[in-house]
C-alpha cells in the first residue's frame, strides 16, 4: 500500500487532514532508493500520517493544495538528484532526459525546485506549519557554496528558500525528532543534523568565516570549507555558524552512525516497488527498471574522493544492514510476479566496502590529518571482503534468483589490500557477478591529477587488471568474455589537454581500450574539488593550480580521450 497523494485515498484511511505533507522533484516511486518513499516510510511507521506531493506544477497551487494543509510540517526535496545537475550537462546544456520523470521527458522538475516547491507552499497556504528543506540539493548547499550554474558564491538554500528549517545527510533519525518536537510544541533546534537560522551567534558554536567573507576572499573560502568539512563527522563534529548579512545559519552536529539493527528496522519497511498509480498513469519512469530489483546493503563511504559528495551527505563512516536483512529482502524480491531472477545491483554506494570499518574511526572521529584509502590504505582500517563475500554467495543460490550483479562497482586498491579473502572475492566476482563488464573508475592516470582528485594511483589499477584478466580466462571458452569499463574525468582541476593526451596513451597502450566512459567535471557544490574549481587553489597546499573554465577547452579535454580530435587538431591533439 503506498502513502497516499490524492484526497481519495485519505478519505479511504479515514483521514482528514495529513501530518507531515512530502513534497519531491521525483515521481513517487515506493522504494527504498527513494529518499521521500523511505522517510516517508519511517515516518509512517512511528504513527504519522503522511502523504506525498510528487513533481507539483509550479506554475499553479491547485496541485499542491490537493492534499490540504498538514497539521505538523511540510517536507521538501529536490529528488534523488541536485535540480541543476538533472537539468543541465557539464557544459550547461540543457539535458532532455529524466529517469525519475514520467515518460523520461525533462519536463517536470525546475531548477533550483527546492527554493521553487517552498515558495510554492507559500503561495497557497500564508502563514503555514514549519517548512522542511531536506534531501542532496538542500544537504549540500546548507552553507555558503559555489554555485556553478550562476558562477557565484551563494549562501544557505535555507535563507533563499524562505525555509524554516533544514535537514542535511540522511536523516532518517533525525527527522523522527524533529517530528516529535513539532508535534509536542517544543523547539527543535538542538537536534543532531539540524540547520536553521538564528539572530544571534550561539555560544558553543565554530564560526566560520561570513558570507560576505568569502565572496570576497577566496582563503576565507578555503577557511569556511575547511572548518565545515571538518566538522561533518559524526563523534567529533561541533556546532558551527556562519553569518549571513543580519543573520546565522546554524549547523548542528551530523545524526549518530545508525547501527546494523536500526539500518535493518529502516529497511524493512513495506516498499511496493512500484510508481504510485496516479503518476504512473502519466507514463513509466525509467529509474525504476534497475531499482526495482536492486538492494541496498550499506551507507557512506571512506574513499573521499575530493569530486565526490557522498562523504558530506552520506558520511565517511560505512554503515551496513545485516545479511539476514538483505537475504529475507532478496526472498522477498524473488516472489514478486514479474521479477525474471536478476538482482541488478546488490551494493551502496562502492560494492566491497560492506561489512567493516575502522575501529579507530568509530570510537574517535575521522583522522583529521589523514584519509582512509589514499594515498594508501591506512593500515588501521582492516580490510576485509569476507562478509561481502559471504553475502554474494547466499544471494546467488536464494530459488528463483539467476544473477546477482553488482552494478555500483569496485575499489580495486582496497581489494589489493586484503590478504584474507582479496582474491577469493575477485573470483567470486568474475565467476558469478559480473554481466560482461565490471566498472571500475580510475578517473585518470596523472600522478598530479589523481592526487588532487583523491584518488589512488595507476600502479594499483594495472595490477587489479592483471588479476581480472587472468580469472577471466581461467573459465575456458564456455565463459563469456569480460571486460572493464573504466569510468574517467576530462577537465578536473588542475587537468591540462596534455595530461588527457597522458590518459589516452596510458588507456590505449596498458589497458588497450579507448574509453567511452568519459565526462567532463561537474563542479557540485560542497566538495573539494568544487572549491578548487572556485578558487584555482589546492586547498591542502595553498598552491596555484590550472582550471579550465572555458567550456569549448573541456569538451577539448574529453574529444582527446574519445579519439574524436584527430581531424579537428591533426597531428597536435592535445593542442600543444
Amino acid at each position: 500500500m503506498f502513502l497516499p497523494t490524492t484526497k481519495q485515498e485519505m478519505d479511504q484511511l479515514g483521514w482528514d487532514q495529513l501530518d507531515i505533507i512530502l513534497v519531491s522533484g521525483d515521481s513517487y516511486i515506493d522504494s527504498p532508493y527513494s529518499g521521500i518513499a523511505l522517510i516517508g516510510r519511517v515516518l509512517q511507521k512511528a504513527g504519522y500520517r503522511v502523504g506525498v506531493i510528487a513533481q507539483p506544477d509550479p506554475n499553479d497551487t491547485k496541485d499542491i493544495s490537493r492534499l490540504g494543509e498538514p497539521a505538523l510540517f511540510w517536507g521538501v526535496s529536490a529528488g534523488a538528484v541536485d535540480s541543476l545537475v538533472s537539468n543541465y550537462t557539464a557544459l550547461k546544456k540543457p539535458r532532455k532526459q529524466d529517469d525519475f520523470t514520467p515518460n523520461g521527458i525533462n519536463n517536470r522538475r525546475p531548477d533550483r525546485a527546492t527554493i521553487v516547491y517552498t515558495n510554492l507552499i507559500r503561495r497557497a497556504f500564508k502563514n503555514t506549519c514549519p517548512i522542511l528543506l531536506g534531501g542532496i540539493e538542500a544537504s549540500l548547499r546548507r552553507i555558503s557554496h559555489y554555485d556553478f550554474w550562476t558562477n557565484k558564491i551563494r549562501g544557505s538554500v535555507l535563507l533563499d528558500a524562505k525555509a524554516d528549517y533544514l535537514l542535511y545527510g540522511m536523516a532518517d533519525k533525525s527527522v523522527l525528532q524533529f517530528a516529535a518536537a513539532i508535534k509536542n510544541g517544543e523547539s527543535p533546534e538542538s537536534i543532531r543534523g539540524l540547520v536553521f537560522a538564528s539572530k544571534t551567534l550561539p555560544l558553543n558554536a565554530i564560526e566560520l568565516p561570513s558570507l560576505d567573507a568569502v565572496r570576497a576572499d577566496s582563503n576565507a573560502f578555503i577557511k569556511a570549507f575547511t572548518l565545515f568539512y571538518q566538522n561533518c563527522d559524526p563523534v567529533t563534529g561541533q556546532r558551527t555558524a556562519q553569518r549571513h548579512d543580519e543573520r546565522w545559519i546554524v549547523v548542528n552536529p551530523p545524526a549518530r552512525t545508525l547501527s546494523t539493527m536500526e539500518m535493518d528496522e529502516i529497511y524493512a519497511q513495506p516498499f511496493t516497488r512500484e510508481q504510485h498509480p496516479y503518476y504512473e498513469a502519466q507514463g513509466k519512469v525509467k529509474a525504476l527498471e534497475t531499482i526495482r530489483f536492486s538492494v541496498v546493503t550499506h551507507r557512506g563511504c571512506y574513499g573521499e574522493c575530493n569530486f565526490c559528495a557522498i562523504a558530506v551527505h552520506e558520511g565517511r563512516t560505512v554503515q551496513w544492514r545485516s545479511e539476514r536483512s538483505i537475504l529475507h529482502e532478496i526472498q522477498q524480491i524473488s516472489k514478486l510476479p514479474d521479477f525474471k531472477g536478476n538482482i541488478y545491483d546488490l551494493s551502496g554506494p562502492t560494492a566491497n566496502m560492506y561489512g567493516f570499518e575502522c575501529q579507530k574511526k568509530l570510537s574517535s572521529g575521522a583522522c583529521r590529518d589523514k584519509r582512509c584509502l589514499t594515498p594508501q590504505p591506512c593500515l588501521t582500517l582492516r580490510i576485509d571482503h569476507q562478509p561481502h563475500l559471504s553475502l554474494l554467495e547466499k544471494a546467488r543460490k536464494i530459488e528463483g534468483v539467476k544473477k546477482v550483479f553488482i552494478a555500483s562497482g569496485i575499489r580495486y586498491d582496497m581489494l589489493l589490500r586484503d590478504p584474507g579473502s582479496g582474491n577469493a572475492y575477485l573470483k567470486e566476482i568474475c565467476d558469478h557477478h559480473v554481466s560482461g563488464q565490471l566498472k571500475v573508475a580510475p578517473e585518470h592516470d596523472s600522478p598530479k591529477v589523481l592526487q588532487l582528485m583523491g584518488k589512488p594511483g595507476k600502479e594499483s589499477l594495472i595490477q587489479f587488471k592483471e588479476k581480472f584478466d587472468q580469472l577471466s580466462k581461467n573459465g575456458g571458452s564456455s565463459k563469456p568474455k569480460q571486460f572493464l569499463t573504466y569510468y574517467f574525468i576530462a577537465a578536473h582541476p588542475g587537468c591540462t589537454r596534455k595530461d588527457m593526451l597522458g590518459l589516452k596513451t596510458f588507456a590505449s597502450t596498458k589497458l588497450h581500450v579507448t574509453p567511452e566512459q568519459t565526462q567532463i567535471f561537474t563542479p557540485t557544490p560542497s566538495t573539494w574539488s568544487t572549491l578548487m574549481y572556485a578558487t584555482e587553489t589546492d586547498p591542502f597546499t595553498g598552491e596555484h593550480i590550472f582550471v579550465e573554465k572555458d567550456p569549448v577547452q573541456k569538451q577539448k579535454q574529453k574529444d582527446i580521450l574519445l579519439e574524436k580530435d584527430k581531424h579537428k587538431y591533426g597531428k597536435n591533439p592535445a593542442g600543444l
